[in-house]
């Protein structure tokens, strides 16, 4: 089964908007793990307008399920990464003012830089994960950086889906298969909901867990949060 990992950034964007604890990060991902989530994913931005740096500290002991922590490999985030070591680390190439994350790596311009940074997380035993487009040369080249994983950045798929699901899932189909053979873990994440994810995980081969945060969410609202974290699994059954 594919796990489900819940980004739990727009919870804490919730929080940040009046400043207190309500509603509290920590007690959230809690449920969402009692709820049946088999991780918990943050996103740590340099300006902390959602989690926040001392979030990512306090989430790290009291968390039983796989604990995800996605960002840019500044100085400021390794050195995070390297006090917390969580089981992942999803590494993404977003500017420090990117709404959200729209693109994957290129991870033949950037070898260099992301073999380097995998090097120092794989001494802390850190699984890694790079987020990458479909290109099929950029899953070869993430290959080469000796990453573990590839994350899929799944919104040109969720965009296209309501029109022709064969079509939009297809770039995904062959990209997951040429990860495969190349010995990667897959996860992917962006845009996946309630309507798109079942069809996605029955038709991408050794697909090992999606991070989804703004699509579940925002379901919560209407459908409450247990209700909420139960269908997406159901959705991975």
């Amino acid at each position: 089964m594919t796990k489900l990992s819940v980004n739990i950034n727009k919870i804490a964007l919730l929080r940040n908007s009046r400043g207190g604890n309500l509603p509290d990060v920590l007690k959230a991902a809690l449920d969402c793990e009692r709820f049946g989530a088999q991780g918990i994913t943050v996103h740590p931005r340099p300006d902390e307008r959602h989690i926040r740096y001392s979030d990512v500290r306090e989430l790290k002991p009291i968390l039983s399920t796989e604990f995800n922590i996605e960002g840019y490999p500044s100085e400021k985030f390794l050195d995070l990464v390297h006090e917390v070591k969580p089981h992942q680390v999803t590494l993404v190439p977003d500017a420090p003012d990117a709404l959200t994350s729209n693109a994957g790596w290129d991870t033949i311009k950037n070898k260099a830089l992301l073999k380097e940074v995998i090097e120092r997380l794989k001494k802390d035993n850190i699984r890694t994960s790079i987020f990458v487009d479909t290109d099929l040369d950029q899953i070869e080249g993430a290959a080469a950086t000796g990453t573990d994983r590839v994350e899929l950045y799944t919104e040109n798929y969720a965009a296209a889906y309501p029109l022709n699901p064969e079509v939009a899932v297809e770039p995904y189909r062959k990209a997951a298969h040429r990860a495969h053979k190349y010995g990667l873990g897959i996860n992917a994440g962006h845009d996946l909901n309630l309507h798109n994810l079942s069809f996605f995980n029955k038709n991408i081969a050794h697909l090992a867990e999606v991070s989804i945060g703004h699509a579940l969410i925002s379901d919560a609202l209407y459908l409450g949060l247990e209700n909420t974290v139960r269908l997406y699994m159901r959705q991975l059954q």
